[in-house]
């Protein structure tokens, strides 16, 4: 049983789509999975998706004075309803399997209740997301995630990267830890479109287009990539798009006025999935300028839609992406990402040998299948420790 705050359509980050596939990708290899996630406008409480049980819940709809008293209220109405599956099918569920800090609460408790053994993916962490812990809020979060990998039996993350980061801030020995990376599904990039039909939504005839797609945070360096666009504009007729939500958003568009580029720079807003995996393809450059990137899903994106890639390589970019192979790598400072999607633009057969070695590098480690059977390994393995009532440690 997985535990997620977001689940498709609820999509507020990368724990969506990495549930989403890995979960269907375990059933397609005949685990049983059930998922316990968060409510969503128009979809139904409980549905079965490619062999893969999913119950939404009330994802506490009343008014609460901050995000953290919400999370908790959320979590006594996931682990409710959890209780309740787990009351009918408990011979069918062996593992819980908790992501991030924001379900601790409700699969510790069913851990302990039900007498199952935890596992927790560790997407991200509070200490790296904000360089540091400075107030209490930070330190609540900080402590809930030390709590939930305490008690976890296995913890995963999805790089080495992350593997570091979490030793140090968590202070989760290595023993405990099993590095698997995201992973990606092509065939939605496959699907026959009309590329100029599409392109000519966003883009004027003869603009280039580049992509970015994340969230408009300080951590996603964002705005270094709207100070760039000046310095490309210098030697390329070029649209930048960009598409997401977050607390920069406001900021970033007056910074676009005032720089006089509300008509190169088009800031979207969220779109839906289908827009955005066209847009990966359409583009002649994507960057991700990443100030922190604990692994970093939109690289893969680009890399299975054939989208030349610009990127800081920060984190767990940097054991995706191979510079002057697979991306360009530039410095996480506006000028250095200009001249990186300059000569992405400038040079087409070297950005078509870089969407080349980039396709045959995701479709070659990050495939759903093989992230599925190393995620079932460690299933099998704290199973099989669990009926011995044994813990070694590796």
């Amino acid at each position: 049983m997985m535990f997620s705050w977001e689940f498709p359509p609820r999509i507020i980050g990368g724990i969506a789509p990495h549930v989403y596939e890995l979960s269907r990708a375990l059933a397609r290899k005949g685990v049983l999975v059930f998922v316990v996630t968060c409510d969503f406008p128009g979809a139904p409480d409980y549905e079965v998706i490619d062999g893969v049980r999913v119950y939404r819940v009330d994802s506490y709809r009343f008014p609460t004075p901050d995000f953290a008293t919400w999370t908790s209220m959320m979590n006594v109405n996931m682990q409710a309803k959890a209780t309740e599956v787990l009351a009918n099918v408990r011979d069918k569920i062996h593992i819980l399997h908790a992501h991030d800090w924001l379900v601790a609460n409700a699969a510790i408790g069913l851990k302990h209740l039900f007498r199952l053994p935890l596992l927790a993916t560790i997407h991200s962490t509070e200490y790296g997301r904000s360089k540091g812990i400075y107030n209490d809020y930070q330190r609540m979060i900080s402590s809930t995630e030390r709590w939930l990998t305490r008690e976890a039996r296995r913890v995963i993350c999805c790089s080495g990267y992350m593997l570091k980061e979490i030793k140090k801030s968590l202070l989760v020995p290595d023993y405990k830890i099993d590095v698997i990376p995201n992973g990606i599904n092509t065939s939605p990039f496959e699907v026959p479109y009309d590329r100029e039909a599409f392109r000519s939504r966003f883009v004027a005839s003869g603009e280039k287009l580049v992509l970015y797609v994340g969230r408009f945070v300080r951590e996603k360096g964002v705005d270094l990539l709207v100070e760039a666009v000046p310095k490309v504009l210098r030697n390329i007729d070029a649209r930048f798009v960009m598409v997401g939500e977050g607390y920069m958003k406001d900021t970033l568009l007056k910074r676009v006025e005032e720089m006089g580029l509300a008509k190169k720079v088009y800031i979207s807003g969220f779109l839906d999935t289908e827009t955005v995996r066209l847009l990966f393809r359409a583009a002649d450059a994507c960057v991700v300028p990443s100030l922190y990137e604990p692994f970093g899903i939109v690289a893969l994106e680009a890399m299975a839609a054939g989208a030349p890639i610009v990127s800081t390589g920060v984190g767990g970019l940097g054991e995706i992406l191979e510079d002057n192979i697979s991306a360009v790598i530039a410095y996480p400072r506006a000028n250095s990402i200009s001249k990186a999607i300059t000569k992405i633009l400038q040079e087409p057969t070297y950005a078509d040998s870089l969407r080349k070695r980039a396709y045959e590098r995701v479709t070659s480690f990050y495939r759903w299948d093989l992230i599925a059977e190393k995620t079932r390994r460690v299933y099998q393995r704290l199973m099989s420790e669990h009926e011995a009532g044994v813990w070694k440690p590796q």
